[in-house]
């Protein structure tokens, strides 16, 4: 059988080649990645200002807050050294006030003092004894001086058990009508406020 030759009419749409339009798939696509390449370096050149106002922003703040932060240190140094000067001066002023008030206390009996040391240079044989009773005298009114600023004297008798936190022991003697470690002779009175002690009694103790 002789073969059939085909004939396409004008009509009749020509056929494209694969070849041809897988070419023209391929551009399409590489066209749209290139748009989308575009799109998506627009988006991150939008999105950099954005960052970096972000940035800026939180710098910003950091700065406020450190500023803040400054600005409460300085304050309360400042309250801390106003704090410090007016306790300073309170704390002078109340050491002031107390030796004018010991010292106001002390005045007379140091008059008293002066008059009988004038009156024990002037003083004969037969005005002996009134200069010890104007020494007993002011003797007495020292320790009342003292009992009025709260200084008590410290005991220590003959006799009296001996302390070593009110004590000193300046010396140590056989004593047969004393007990152990008790005082047999007092060389220093001494005092103390409350419960500090402002002197130690100086004594020899037996035994």
């Amino acid at each position: 059988m002789a073969d059939e030759e085909l004939f396409f009419g004008a009509d009749d749409e020509p056929v494209k080649d694969e070849a041809e339009g897988s070419a023209v798939e391929d551009a399409a696509a590489s066209d749209k990645a290139a748009a989308e390449g575009s799109g998506n370096e627009q988006a991150k050149a939008e999105e950099a200002p954005a960052e970096e106002k972000a940035e800026v922003k939180e710098e910003a703040k950091a700065d406020d807050q450190s500023s803040e932060l400054e600005a409460r240190y300085m304050n309360l140094y400042a309250e801390y050294d106003n704090y410090r000067r007016r306790t300073q001066k309170e704390k002078d002023n109340l050491y002031a006030d107390a030796v004018a008030s010991v010292t106001k206390e002390f005045l007379t009996l140091i008059d008293n003092l002066d008059r009988a040391t004038e009156g024990a240079k002037k003083a004969d044989e037969t005005s002996l004894d009134k200069v010890i009773q104007g020494m007993e005298l002011v003797g007495r009114q020292a320790q009342d001086t003292l009992s009025k600023i709260g200084v008590e004297e410290i005991p220590a008798e003959r006799g009296t058990k001996f302390d070593p936190n009110l004590h000193d022991a300046m010396m140590h003697v056989d004593d047969e009508e004393l007990g152990e470690q008790e005082i047999a002779m007092v060389f220093a009175k001494g005092y103390k406020y409350k419960d500090r002690v402002i002197r130690h009694a100086q004594v020899q103790v037996a035994n």
